[in-house]
């Protein structure tokens, strides 16, 4: 018999939920809690999905469009959202969000503000406002495909909430749309809007622009196709530079509707900002260039016929250009 004393086993601890944040040697935060490390299919294993094993659809697909994207880095995990916006801190922000915007409605139907627009700005609503809800649904779509696809679940979530402004946004446009064509009959609210969309001069460079972001299958593509060109030309275009021109031409309410879409959208520019700051120092600067010179000149163009058709706004078009190439100045990259 051996005199050697075998050391009995230390017992085990048992793991917390939040044990890979152990590390930083301070109890988690909200956001880092519910936020980091989500995916299951992100872990490195060589059979993802547990239908097809290494042969299924769904295996080759996030292998070539994920996990072998163009754009590198050595741990997306470290990626953060700048807000921390999480599940309940979303609701309760955009709860009072909807309730200024319950509030703006409520207001301007009580002083029938809908009779009191000219024909002319009318016409320009059916052609170049209500038709926006296809505008807002491909973006809510191109998020959507984000939220599925990326290497981390702190992008996936960031853009789960923009999927989710812009659900609400689609939502507003059609009730605006059916409140005009209550006020307005015969003008063709609610009729047209798909044939505006896909015949209209002005929206064909945005059709053209968000249908090739659809079909991005890159996550980093369409991330950069999406959040660095196409929401900003929305954003200055549709948003920025119609609410100018509703002023002028005495539509406050669809003016202070943009301006409340906007506060989405500079949320949604701060991720956008700390994400590419991420690749940049990762070294994907020429890769990103090379796909800025292909989505650019779509982004411009569809801002550029849009705003051409606006009223009462000359410089609609310049403006809306420089604010989104400033954009892409702040974010690190150069024209």
């Amino acid at each position: 018999m051996s005199d050697t004393t075998t050391e009995a086993a230390a017992p085990l601890q048992p793991l917390k939920t939040w044990s890979h944040l152990a590390g930083q040697r301070r109890r988690p935060s909200e956001y880092e809690i519910v936020s980091t490390k989500l995916l299951w299919h992100a872990r490195g294993s060589e059979e993802l999905w547990e239908v097809g094993g290494r042969q299924s659809f769904m295996t080759d697909w996030y292998a070539r469009y994920r996990d072998n994207s163009a754009v590198k880095h050595d741990d997306w995990n470290t990626f953060r959202d700048p807000d921390e916006v999480v599940y309940r801190t979303y609701n309760i922000t955009q709860d009072g969000q909807e309730t200024y915007v319950d509030g703006l409605l409520e207001q301007y139907a009580g002083e029938e503000h809908d009779h009191s627009l000219s024909e002319a700005w009318l016409a320009t609503l059916a052609r170049l406002y209500t038709p926006g809800r296809y505008l807002l649904h491909t973006v809510q779509m191109a998020s959507s495909y984000l939220v599925h696809i990326p290497p981390t679940s702190t992008i996936g979530n960031c853009a789960a909430f923009q999927a989710a402004d812009a659900f609400r946004w689609v939502s507003r446009t059609a009730y605006r749309t059916r409140e005009l064509s209550r006020a307005h009959p015969g003008v063709g609210f609610g009729e047209a809007e798909r044939r505006m969309w896909e015949e209209l001069p002005a929206w064909q460079g945005f059709r053209e622009l968000m249908e090739r972001t659809l079909v991005a299958y890159d996550w980093a593509e369409t991330f950069l196709a999406l959040n660095v060109v196409a929401k900003p030309a929305i954003d200055e275009a549709w948003l920025r530079q119609f609410a100018t021109s509703a002023r002028r031409s005495g539509d406050t309410l669809l003016a202070l509707l943009a301006d409340a879409a906007l506060r989405d959208s500079e949320r949604s520019r701060r991720w956008t900002a700390a994400l590419v700051e991420m690749m940049l120092l990762a070294g994907n600067q020429p890769i990103l260039d090379e796909w800025l010179a292909k989505w650019v000149p779509l982004g411009e163009a569809a801002v550029s016929n849009w705003c051409a058709e606006l009223p009462e706004n000359p410089d609609a078009t310049e403006t809306a250009l420089e604010r989104m190439r400033a954009f892409r100045s702040q974010l690190g990259f150069k024209e």
